[in-house]
């Protein structure tokens, strides 16, 4: 029976802002961001240059970024991944479903990247965003990536598959 390749996860800035402003903010779960940078190192865990540039907004998440190994974030730039997200925006433009200012916003900001890179790349795309069959006023990732066959999952399952578990210390 063949080697199966572990996972490489894919991650959105949604997953990183989440973490920061609500369940694993640094103060309370220095843990999580620990396991980011450990399976970033592992070449388990990545992003892309323009999640970087979403999370970039001067807080302690920006900070953290700032320090974090700079295979973190990867390059969106190649051609295969330029071509996939090509594919994609034309389909969200062509899809009568979604109104155009939520076309316009999904191609300003970094989800076409990522679903491309995913696609391209067969990473698991880790995002919050849910797949929503009559979204209007958004594109959701989801979405886009149930039409490409790229495989997403939230935070929690990602975890789950890395076998990630944070500890309580008392003080």
């Amino acid at each position: 029976m063949p080697h199966r390749r572990p996972p490489i996860y894919l991650l959105d800035a949604n997953v990183f802002m989440e973490a920061h402003r609500r369940y694993y903010a640094h103060d309370i779960c220095p843990g999580f961001w620990e396991c980011l940078v450990h399976y970033c190192r592992a070449a388990r865990l990545m992003s892309i240059d323009r999640v970087r540039a979403e999370i970039a907004d001067g807080d302690a998440l920006s900070a953290w970024v700032k320090h974090a190994p700079g295979s973190l974030f990867v390059s969106s730039g190649e051609g295969p991944v330029v071509e996939a997200f090509r594919e994609m925006m034309t389909w969200v433009q062509a899809n009568e479903q979604f109104l155009p200012g939520a076309k316009a916003e999904f191609a300003r900001g970094a989800d076409g990247w990522l679903a491309a890179y995913a696609k391209v790349y067969g990473a698991v795309l880790v995002t919050h965003e849910v797949y929503s069959v009559g979204a209007r006023r958004t594109v959701p990732l989801p979405n886009v990536c149930k039409q490409f066959g790229v495989s997403y999952q939230d935070t929690f399952k990602m975890l789950r598959g890395l076998e990630a578990r944070f500890g309580w210390a008392a003080r």
